[in-house]
């Protein structure tokens, strides 16, 4: 228990603080500020009058900054108020109330009180002086690691985000409440809002889809054909993860999509939902990240595109595939893990319960599939099948393949690959799902299988499915927000400049290092291969291997922190697709990512030193394999 004991302040014939005595005329407009005195605000601080101070004192050992002091004070009184305090001893029959019954506040609010007084010692320059030391520097990155430290911790999603973002606020507002909350509400949720509005039509339309084939039986009707034809667990988990490879168009589009046709065949294999999770985020981003027909391949082609490499930025892209070690090590990880049929972490509890108990951990919210007799596989394949063909037109046409893009220009016309690389996934894919909508509610409705009126209730209920994911999604995007307000690429970009001068040929593993916790702690890998690549490009000579190697190793960090953040879009879509909790699937899946981005850092500092492909696959390649051997062999002998 911390006990925290207010300090009486006299200011009858003198104020007496920190050693100093401050005469009783001229206390009352005064405050403390690093144990010299100051003119007192007119707000109404940390006076020598009211008392606040005194709490200041004790819980930092010295006396803070008059301007910070007003701020924090209402962050220290509530801590004052979560924490017993007494001015003595407490009375005996004065009841305690022990944070141990509260364990999800006690964690927040310690954690929140740190931030703070760590705050307070690092900001005692001044209102401007704060924002310069912040801006940049390590402090751009606290509110990420304060959101999933507790998300981690408490296994609550909405309420870490949120805190996240207030204490990135604060940081990026110089600890003005009304500065602050005016960042939350238009620079962070309403933006958030407004600038992913795309995506989240698409994911509505794509929750009434799978709703109004949930309700025609369609789903019903795959699982049974599946639980015919796909007689193992093997053979449901490497389905699912040819399904992934095969749709390698958009990250979103693949979580989703394998999502809604795989859910059957793997519970009717009791395969546990964080596990098909897993499988789902294992394929998205790594096989976009590898595929030059892609909406990753734009991104990366067009951040590379004009810099001074010698080639175009799709041609770049191209070259870095075969050292992109995570997705390749990824894919190698799921084969051998499904072949090899064992689990690990915390991914073999779920397992386990998924197979003695039949307990897959589905959403409590999670539309059950209806047991429509007429429904037939092909009301689940064809509407699937339908949106495949749709959402890739729909890109291509937004990127101007078939003559103006949506900007008016007409350079990409009948080129299917600059077409792409021109797209906005967050028109095509509405654009797409809108059309694949209506032609499922039509097709349906005319087979009889489902009447209007039935496939008219599927609209909230598709609605009502997407809500979780919309929220995270939201707050998500609000944390990166804040993250970016406080100059995080700066910070990253000090840090890059001052490896590239000492570890020269071990600078790609360094690079892959660096990307991955830049992406894990902002939870994008767009974001963080578009900070990375021009500080890649400045470090290497244009003809250099190393050049192609950096380039991988930054796309392949990218992804790594991509796949397994708390308040990643993919990860959130990833759970969305399997239709389990969010947190659960990032707990299950990081012992996983971890294994396989620590055989990455073996292969990138071979590959820094032979500059060779093939040389660079044999080593990690038969590094995983033997990594999967010495687990299965350890978590056999735990089981003897």
């Amino acid at each position: 228990m911390i006990e925290a004991r207010l300090i009486r302040v006299s200011t009858q014939q003198t104020g007496k603080m920190d050693g100093e005595r401050v005469s009783r005329r001229r206390a009352p407009d005064r405050c403390l500020a690093e144990g010299r005195l100051g003119r007192r605000r007119t707000s109404g601080g940390l006076s020598s009058g009211n008392g606040r101070c005194a709490v200041m004192i004790c819980l930092t050992g010295r006396p803070s900054n008059g301007v910070m002091a007003e701020v924090m004070a209402p962050f220290f009184m509530e801590f004052i108020c979560v924490f017993p305090y007494s001015a003595g001893p407490l009375p005996e029959n004065e009841r305690r109330t022990p944070m141990k019954k509260h364990p999800i506040l006690r964690t927040a609010v310690l954690i929140m009180t740190a931030a703070a007084l760590l705050s307070v010692t690092a900001l005692a320059a001044g209102d401007e002086a704060a924002a310069n030391s912040m801006y940049g520097t390590f402090w751009a990155l606290v509110p990420p690691i304060i959101a999933i430290t507790l998300a981690l911790i408490t296994k609550e999603a909405y309420s870490s985000l949120f805190i996240g973002i207030t204490v990135g606020a604060l940081f990026a507002q110089n600890f003005s409440p009304i500065g602050a909350l005016d960042m939350i509400v238009n620079d962070g949720l309403v933006a958030a809002i407004s600038d992913n509005a795309g995506i989240f039509l698409f994911l509505v339309l794509l929750g009434i889809i799978v709703a109004l084939v949930n309700a025609a039986g369609g789903s019903a009707a795959f699982g049974r054909w599946a639980s015919q034809n796909i007689k193992t667990k093997v053979g449901a988990s490497l389905a699912t993860f040819v399904l992934g490879i095969l749709i390698f168009i958009d990250d979103y589009f693949n979580c989703l999509t394998v999502g809604s046709v795989m859910r059957p065949v793997t519970d009717s294999h009791r395969i546990s939902r964080p596990k098909l999770a897993y499988l789902i985020d294992a394929t998205a981003a790594p096989v976009c990240m590898i595929a030059p027909i892609s909406s990753w391949a734009a991104a990366v082609s067009s951040t590379a595109e004009g810099l001074d490499t010698g080639i175009s930025g799709i041609q770049l892209f191209i070259k870095a595939i075969p050292y992109n070690l995570y997705s390749l090590l990824t894919f190698v990880f799921i084969i051998a893990l499904s072949v090899m049929q064992f689990d690990y972490g915390p991914m073999k509890t779920c397992e386990r319960k998924a197979r003695e108990t039949g307990d897959l951990s589905i959403l409590e919210n999670s539309e059950t599939e209806a047991g429509n007799p007429k429904g037939k596989v092909i009301d689940l394949l064809l509407p699937v099948l339908v949106l495949i063909a749709t959402c890739t037109i729909g890109m291509i046409y937004v990127g101007g393949f078939f003559g103006v893009d949506a900007w008016g220009g007409t350079d990409c016309a009948g080129d299917f690959i600059a077409s792409f690389g021109n797209t906005d996934a967050f028109i095509g894919l509405p654009w797409g799902g809108i059309i694949a909508l209506l032609f499922t509610v039509i097709y349906l409705v005319a087979r009889r299988v489902i009447t209007f009126k039935d496939a008219m209730a599927c609209i909230p209920k598709g609605f009502n499915a997407m809500i979780s994911p919309i929220l995270i999604l939201t707050l998500a995007v609000s944390l990166k927000a804040t993250i970016t307000s406080l100059g995080a690429s700066i910070y990253v970009h000090d840090l890059m400049e001052g490896a590239a001068a000492t570890l020269y040929s071990m600078l790609p593993a360094v690079i892959f290092v660096v990307a991955c916790i830049l992406a894990f702690a902002s939870g994008t890998s767009w974001g963080t291969f578009g900070i990375l690549i021009p500080i890649v490009t400045a470090i290497f000579p244009a003809s250099s291997e190393l050049l192609i190697i950096g380039i991988s190793a930054c796309c392949a960090g990218a992804v790594m922190g991509d796949h397994c953040s708390p308040i990643s879009d993919t990860s959130i879509m990833a759970s969305a697709g399997a239709q389990c909790d969010h947190l659960e699937h990032v707990a299950t899946q990081i012992p996983y990512v971890l294994t396989v981005a620590g055989v990455c850092v073996v292969g990138f500092i071979v590959a820094g030193f032979v500059q060779n492909v093939y040389i660079t696959w044999a080593v990690s390649f038969a590094l995983m394999l033997c990594v999967l051997f010495v687990i299965r062999s350890m978590e056999r002998r735990k089981a003897a």
